[in-house]
């Protein structure tokens, strides 16, 4: 399942089933679970695990030194997990050890072309970066969040579950779960309505969500004040829970 023309360390493990394709090249320290797919002209460089059936496209270099003037070559890897999508040209990069001394990436995303993912960041599942996408280092991206082309996230920003952001949104802050975000600098709109329904969230939840974020965007109250209306309504919606624990976890602070 190796092609001739692929380079592979002996000291890599590859499951017996991945395939390599030809001048892709699997340096030392690198793992790869049953399934996955590289394609050819690929770069994986190690300490690198990949888990099972991903599928990894041409021209993408992952598991690369940072180039965080900070990084010294101290050993740091970079972990993926299974059913991952990375097409062409994605850029992947290892941890620091003045963060997690590792970055990492979950399942069942989409990564697509040109792709930025810079050390130390965590990915979490079922996530889509669309193309051009920039993620700095140490940027955290929650479950089911979707970020639109040429979105640009600044370091240490978290993004919550649910979220969306526009076509060219510029993140500063830290984004709320549900909440879709568009701009340069990013604003807060609505809450991610199409997403929540695709999802299977009840109309009355989505309702209550809506709600949520008229709270605490909309009424002109302190964040502790909003967050305090919010925990009101956790018995009928439990789902606002994770748009208060978002904000609660905001260290950079929220979109505005």
């Amino acid at each position: 399942m190796i092609h001739e023309l692929a380079l592979v360390d002996p000291s890599a493990k590859l499951a017996d089933d991945v395939v390599v394709g030809p001048w892709s090249m699997i340096g030392p320290e690198v793992e790869i679970g049953p399934g996955t797919i590289i394609e050819p002209h690929v770069i994986i460089r190690g300490p690198t695990v990949i888990g099972a059936n991903n599928h990894v496209y041409q021209f993408s270099s992952i598991g690369e030194a940072t180039p965080d003037l900070k990084y010294r070559n101290e050993p740091t890897r970079l972990v993926i997990g299974d059913n991952n999508i990375i097409r062409e040209n994605v850029t992947i990069h290892r941890g620091t050890v003045q963060d997690r001394s590792e970055t990492t990436i979950g399942n069942d995303n989409l990564i697509m072309a040109y792709v930025h993912i810079g050390h130390d960041s965590v990915v979490g599942n079922n996530t889509i970066l669309v193309n051009n996408t920039a993620l700095a280092g140490h940027v955290h991206v929650g479950d089911w969040a979707i970020l639109s082309g040429y979105t640009l996230v600044h370091q240490f920003c978290k993004i919550g579950a649910h979220s969306f952001s526009g076509m060219g949104t510029a993140i500063g802050k830290d984004v709320p779960a549900y909440v879709t975000v568009s701009g340069s600098p990013a604003e807060a709109k609505t809450i991610n309505i199409e997403g929540l329904r695709r999802r299977g969230l009840s109309a009355d939840a989505i309702s209550q969500l809506r709600r949520a974020f008229k709270i605490l965007y909309r009424q002109g109250l302190t964040l502790d004040i909003a967050l305090q209306r919010l925990e009101s309504m956790l018995r009928e919606t439990p789902e606002v829970q994770i748009l208060i624990d978002s904000v609660r976890a905001s260290e950079r602070g929220i979109v505005r």
